[in-house]
């Protein structure tokens, strides 16, 4: 991973010159309220350290979400023991490939779904895009329903009243914008890290360890099923991680970044999805069938029951905040390449914010007592669309382009990049359909599972098809330019001013 050069060159440093004056002065006049959409960061308004992004996703995965997913590698009939190195395979794998994109936050300086047009095209971007905005607004609505029995428990308003309280809260945080989400990351990390060392001695002494890890029998299909359960969990970052890295310095370390990424999103899903195995090996359907009365019911009753129903809250606002943010991100993205525009002003912001929360906030009413279970399984079939989004945009950025993006082109469906690229877009359909006979939802069950044992093996195919594929392809488009002695083609050159 090469550490970061200037990116934008001439026509980006002019951007971030002209910018400086008025959007950096305007932005610390704002205070806390976040100014930028999908327009480049200047290099004025940079700021923060890699470590932020270790606290950012340990306190995003600390939550009872990823608490019932870690449980699910049991109560679908695997091992404690093998489920448990399951998980952290997955969590490893799928968490490298979450932070390769978060690494190209700070060298870009531009939320994850613009970097897509370089792929697709500044039109075809819309593609991926769409099937992302709906996932965001079925985790929101699933999460809410989670958050809300909290909310309601701990204002003693019922369940309905807490969902709306929740939704209301996050849209709000979602709209003051990058600093008060990181700061929410920072303080979710240490409350939320308390309260599940507390839950985990709590747990420890009500069960015995060594009789729960005893059985050693490894099932191939069981241990795939948990791998894939914590790789898809760290997938579904993937398209909005670099939002909350793009503001870090331009000469912010790449593996830094990388590492620090890694580190808090694998330790805290790792950390959750344990103490869900254990739950779910021990309690079982007393776990399943309410997931947060049985958590609060473990820790205690009183103040400690308030506490901890205030954690989950906190626990599912950092990641229903990142949800949203990242909907509202991508929505601009795939409107911008139609009409052109690279800012949203406050009003517009909110108005976008405020429709993915009410779209949410309907779904979870209208499923939080029996829907969420199908929902769940729909927003599984949704990672089939973007695993070959992640697999494109990474191939491209690391070894075609050779992090280096023509910025201005990516907001010209005019220029380098065009308005749709049909090749690398059959790539993806390809990709997509590549992995229906590895799926297996309730829904639809792929001819190739039953011979691996009931596995969902369908993330590995949708990464490795598209990514040869579209190596191939774009080595292929790429073979008429000039390489330069750094390596990148010469059109980047004349760009990017590279030396």
């Amino acid at each position: 991973m090469a550490e970061p050069v200037e990116s934008a060159g001439s026509a980006g440093r002019a951007g971030s010159a002209a910018s400086a004056g008025s959007a950096g002065s305007e932005g610390r006049a704002a205070g806390l309220v976040e100014r930028r959409s999908i327009d480049l960061v200047p290099d004025a308004e940079r700021h923060g350290t890699p470590f932020s992004q270790f606290t950012l996703w340990l306190g995003a995965n600390l939550q009872i979400t990823a608490v019932v997913t870690g449980a699910l590698a049991v109560v679908f009939g695997g091992g404690a023991f093998w489920s448990l190195l399951g998980l952290v395979a997955g969590n490893l794998l799928g968490g490298a490939v979450m932070a390769l994109h978060s690494a190209q936050g700070p060298r870009l300086g531009l939320p994850q779904m613009i970097s897509s047009r370089a792929q697709f095209g500044v039109k075809g971007a819309v593609v991926p895009l769409l099937l992302v905005i709906v996932m965001y607004v079925g985790f929101f609505a699933s999460g809410t329903v989670l958050a809300g029995q909290a909310v309601g428990e701990l204002t003693h308003l019922g369940e309905t009243p807490g969902i709306v309280i929740f939704a209301l809260v996050t849209a709000v945080t979602a709209t003051i914008g990058y600093r008060v989400i990181h700061t929410l990351g920072r303080v979710a990390s240490v409350i939320c890290a308390l309260a599940f060392v507390y839950l985990g001695i709590r747990l420890l002494d009500r069960i015995d360890l060594t009789a729960v890890l005893h059985d050693r029998a490894f099932h191939l299909p069981m241990f795939l099923l948990a791998v894939s359960l914590s790789a898809s969990w760290q997938l579904a970052f993937g398209p909005y991680v670099a939002d909350y890295s793009r503001y870090l310095p331009r000469t912010t370390s790449a593996r830094a970044t990388f590492w620090w990424t890694l580190a808090g999103s694998a330790l805290g899903s790792q950390w959750s999805m344990t103490f869900g195995v254990l739950v779910a090996a021990t309690a079982g359907d007393a776990f399943l069938a309410d997931q947060v009365g049985y958590v609060v019911g473990l820790g205690g009753a009183g103040l400690i029951a308030s506490f901890l129903y205030f954690t989950i809250a906190l626990g599912k606002l950092t990641i229903n905040v990142l949800n949203t943010y990242g909907g509202f991100m991508s929505m601009v993205t795939g409107i911008g390449g139609f009409r052109g525009h690279k800012t949203v002003g406050p009003r517009a912001r909110a108005l976008y914010i405020a429709g993915i929360m009410l779209a949410g906030t309907a779904v979870a009413l209208a499923g939080k007592d029996s829907f969420l279970t199908s929902f769940k399984d729909f927003l599984l079939f949704l990672l089939t669309f973007f695993t070959p989004w992640s697999a494109i945009n990474l191939v491209d950025y690391y070894l075609i382009s050779r992090e280096r993006y023509d910025i201005p082109a990516l907001f010209d469906a005019r220029g380098r990049y065009g308005a749709w690229r049909w090749d690398a877009l059959s790539v993806y359909v390809i990709g997509v359909l590549a992995q229906l006979p590895f799926l297996a939802t309730s829904f639809y069950t792929g001819p190739l599972v039953a011979p691996l044992g009931g596995a969902d093996i369908s993330w590995i195919v949708g990464l490795a098809v598209p990514a040869a594929l579209f190596f191939v392809l774009a080595r292929r488009r790429n073979t008429g330019d000039t390489p330069t002695a750094d390596g990148a083609p010469a059109p980047y050159r004349e760009t990017h001013g590279c030396p």
